[in-house]
């Protein structure tokens, strides 16, 4: 399991290993260290144990957990996005966000309570407040014990994991990016934190906040899209694996520095898309996958496509 080492500067080794130690005594991430301007030219890199924590830095195959990993634990809990990092099964934890009333950001797939919540009504008619009275309700499908728990805010799934495993954090609502933007800002966590949306617009404006991004696209869109025109402000191209295969290779060879096919869950759809040239699956199944080798050559990804 990765051990926290917190965020900090091109300093001195001892200040490093200061601000180590605090973050392994408190499970958080360490204050950044005073002076330091988010964006800046001292602004802090993400550390892990190995070395700098950012999204360049992940490995030639990515494993993304959907949603924590919705297939072995509860979506967008607290609890199942600390049995995947512990698990260590992926290098990546996706959640979603939206917005309530009162511009908190939360972590929810659906723009109502009803399908995992014991509450039903929109996620925006609630504040904060209320928010803490809702309690996830764990599928019966799910393995193992589960228990009903408040889901989690943003603010708290930063503080539990920025800086210790790459985020990958789908925007639901399109004002929640300001928002987010000066969040992940303001704890130095611009490189290690992926920003998702459908939206190539979105994708833009958060390239243009300094942030990391990530644009997902249907099969159908794909069909017609031309993916090259993204690859000025888009980090992470997120396909459909049912998509052709000739769209497939056309995003691989669009010069988008990488291309991660969702939502694959078994160990055929995953072969298929690595054969393609695709670096990463995001998947419901992070624990499946990986005890299930890779049959087949993985392709090597072209620079550009021209």
């Amino acid at each position: 399991m990765p051990t926290l080492v917190g965020m900090v500067t091109m300093a001195a080794p001892a200040v490093i290993t200061a601000l180590a130690l605090a973050g392994q005594l408190t499970g958080v991430a360490p204050a950044r260290p005073s002076g330091v301007t988010p964006g800046g030219p001292t602004a802090p890199l993400e550390w892990s144990a190995g070395g700098p924590l950012t999204v360049d830095s992940l490995p030639r195959i990515t494993y993304t957990a959907h949603r924590g990993g919705a297939l072995e634990v509860p979506e967008n809990s607290m609890s199942g996005l600390m049995a995947a990092f512990e698990r260590g099964t992926a290098q990546v934890l996706d959640v979603d966000t939206r917005v309530l009333r009162d511009g908190t950001l939360v972590a929810m797939h659906d723009a109502t309570l009803d399908r995992t919540t014991d509450r039903k009504g929109r996620v925006r008619s609630l504040t904060a407040k209320q928010w803490r009275d809702v309690r996830l309700t764990p599928h019966p499908s799910l393995r193992g014990t589960w228990r009903p728990e408040r889901p989690p805010t943003v603010a708290e799934v930063l503080d539990r994991f920025g800086g210790r495993v790459v985020l990958l954090l789908e925007v639901k609502d399109r004002d929640g990016l300001a928002p987010l933007a000066r969040m992940l800002h303001k704890r130095g966590l611009t490189r290690s934190v992926l920003v998702n949306s459908h939206w190539p617009s979105v994708a833009k404006r958060a390239h243009e906040l300094g942030l990391r991004t990530q644009l997902w696209r249907s099969a159908r869109q794909m069909r017609t899209d031309r993916p090259r025109e993204w690859r000025g402000f888009v980090d992470v191209l997120d396909v459909d694996y049912k998509a052709r295969d000739e769209d497939l290779v056309r995003a691989v060879a669009s010069g988008i520095p990488h291309v991660w096919a969702h939502t694959v869950n078994s160990a055929r759809q995953r072969d298929r898309v690595l054969r393609l040239g695709c670096d990463g699956v995001i998947t419901n199944a992070p624990g499946r996958l990986t005890r299930t080798p890779v049959t087949g050559q993985v392709r090597a990804r072209p620079l550009s496509e021209g």
